[in-house]
């Protein structure tokens, strides 16, 4: 078995559409970006790009809470195409088939003005320090009781009747 976990922000917003036999889909891509320094000791930036695939009920919920700029951890399959641009030249796409998806609290998160969710759950402020003090999952940036699009709860004394889907 092989698994990607990747956290960065969204490109773009998501697009959803449907199979021919109605199962639907939704794609989006993520940028995920590492800081080093060199040995000269220059500090170095590189961005890696990932087109995202969600299906099913997780394509209905990347489609309805996902924007532009946000920032998400992703699980999930990657598969590496290599193809001919239309320039000519060999290009490289990373394609991840989502298993698992949380929404974290960061920088590019939308501005909202009092880190609560749109539909009343507590958005966090995520990163790794949430990751040591939350033995149920990554982030604090999830759903209400942390929980992941796989189902796993951080806090078991939420109600799942509280959750938005």
């Amino acid at each position: 078995m092989h698994k990607i976990v990747i956290i960065g922000n969204l490109g773009r917003d998501p697009e959803m559409r449907y199979t021919p036999n109605g199962q639907g889909v939704t794609s989006f891509s993520v940028a995920s970006s590492r800081r080093y320094r060199t040995a000269d000791g220059e500090q170095r930036e590189e961005t890696m790009w990932f087109n995202i695939n969600a299906w099913g009920r997780n394509a209905e919920i990347c489609n309805q809470y996902l924007t532009r700029g946000r920032q998400v951890y992703i699980e999930g399959t990657l598969t590496t195409r290599i193809f001919t641009g239309s320039d000519g030249q060999p290009r490289v796409s990373n394609d991840v088939r989502m298993t698992e998806m949380q929404m974290l609290a960061g920088p590019r998160d939308g501005g909202m003005e009092d880190d609560r969710a749109p539909y009343g759950g507590d958005m966090g402020r995520g990163g790794m320090d949430d990751y040591n003090n939350n033995p149920g999952g990554y982030g604090g940036g999830g759903m209400a009781g942390e929980r992941s699009m796989s189902g796993g709860f951080g806090n078991q004394s939420d109600d799942i009747d509280d959750l938005p889907f």
